[in-house]
């Protein structure tokens, strides 16, 4: 981790920061949760955040690829940029051993279902340092949810073989303006909503900060409406 850190400083970073309303997530996950204490099958009761914001990112990453790029620098010849059809998106987890990120393959042709096991089965592995090496290698990009633990912003530092990560805060409920139809006038209230601040860091000798832009707000769109999500899951 020291080599790979002091290697990231070589890197230019640029961040980018947004809130995504999760009311309507919310709400999807209750329905989802239900339906899984209906099945009484012992494989899963619950669904967390975690797997809609790995897959959200793998369908953003699908409309902007070369966010799951990487710069291949050999000695003595130029630099150049490797598109990776494989979405491997790391998960970093605070483990009694230290931060790791292992990584779950192939996440494009997963469904949420698919990446919540993976995942509960990597935080199991990793509490008992049981993470095997080949979860470790191999990652094209990055969450990191640091609203777990506590925190709202956070600038996520880049690894060279990567050219995005992304890191998540806590779920705030927060006072919104809202404008809503009231006997045919145009009215604006003060609303609760429950929010979360998104933090992007991105390479910027090949991300330009309009696509990190773009990104960033089919993200959002994709949390804040999970039947767009939905409709674009193969």
């Amino acid at each position: 981790m020291f080599k790979s850190m002091t290697d990231s400083l070589g890197i230019p970073h640029f961040r980018f920061k947004d809130e995504i309303e999760l009311d309507a997530l919310m709400q999807a996950r209750q329905r989802i949760n239900e339906y899984l204490v209906e099945l009484s099958d012992g494989a899963m009761s619950k669904m967390t955040y975690m797997p809609f914001f790995v897959k959200a990112a793998s369908l953003a990453l699908t409309k902007y690829p070369i966010l799951n790029a990487k710069v291949a620098a050999e000695p003595g010849a130029p630099p150049k940029l490797l598109y990776r059809a494989a979405h491997n998106i790391g998960v970093a987890m605070d483990t009694p051993g230290g931060l790791i990120v292992p990584n779950i393959k192939d996440v494009q042709t997963k469904s949420l279902m698919d990446i919540a096991a993976e995942l509960r089965s990597l935080a199991q592995r990793g509490k008992s340092g049981a993470i095997a090496s080949t979860d470790l290698k191999g990652g094209t990009f990055t969450l990191s949810n640091v609203g777990m633990i506590g925190g709202t912003y956070l600038s996520p530092v880049l690894v060279d073989s990567e050219v995005c990560i992304g890191a998540i805060g806590k779920v705030q409920r927060l006072p919104r303006f809202e404008t809503v139809e009231i006997d045919g006038r145009s009215v604006e209230r003060v609303v609760p909503r429950h929010i979360l601040v998104t933090s992007w860091s991105a390479d910027h000798r090949v991300v330009d900060g309009a696509t990190m832009a773009r990104f960033a707000v089919l993200y959002k769109k994709l949390l804040e409406h999970p039947e767009i999500m939905l409709a674009n899951m193969k």
